[in-house]
């Protein structure tokens, strides 16, 4: 499989790349493994910061309405097995976080990027999401997310997927 190109990224419509990483609890999750359902894949930069905190508790949240749309969700960083336990534990999260301690997963989906705080530039990944159709083909992306009202957003595109299909 070819990587993206610099300047290439994921487009709606395209095939989300497969991946298979350890999770939380010394699993393993498959994205080729979901295949027939709906899944929702978040990047975000770091366990128990308080963006990535708020973000993984509102997943948790809402987890039920994901599951009524036949939607389930994994959420992808960097930090280890080790740390997505610990994390998992504290905030009683309800769905598996994949562990891409190399990268390739977030540089195969365009996550892994420059970024810039207070004028220092480092290399991190971009708050992201991809809703992944059944047949493994990306719905929607939304990119540079803000996390106040993004699990809210996400639902009613779903909605609105699964009504436009009936």
């Amino acid at each position: 499989m070819t990587a993206l190109g610099a300047g290439d990224k994921l487009k709606e419509g395209d095939k989300a790349p497969n991946f298979t990483l350890p999770t939380d609890n010394n699993k393993e999750i498959s994205l080729s493994g979901l295949k027939g359902k709906k899944v929702i894949v978040y990047f975000y930069p770091k366990d128990s910061t308080p963006g990535c905190t708020k973000e993984a508790c509102e997943f948790r949240d809402n987890l039920n309405s994901f599951q009524k749309l036949g939607t389930e969700i994994i959420g992808l960083s960097k930090d280890s097995v080790k740390k997505h336990d610990n994390f998992k534990e504290k905030n009683d999260l309800n769905f598996p976080l994949a562990s891409d301690e190399a990268g390739a997963i977030c540089e195969k989906y365009g996550v892994w990027v420059e970024k810039n705080m207070y004028g220092r530039k480092y290399m991190g990944i971009e708050r992201a999401t991809f809703l992944i159709g059944e047949n493994g083909k990306i719905l929607k992306i939304w990119r540079k997310v803000k996390v106040a009202g993004h699990v809210e957003d996400i639902l009613s595109t779903i909605e609105d997927i699964e009504q436009a299909a009936a």
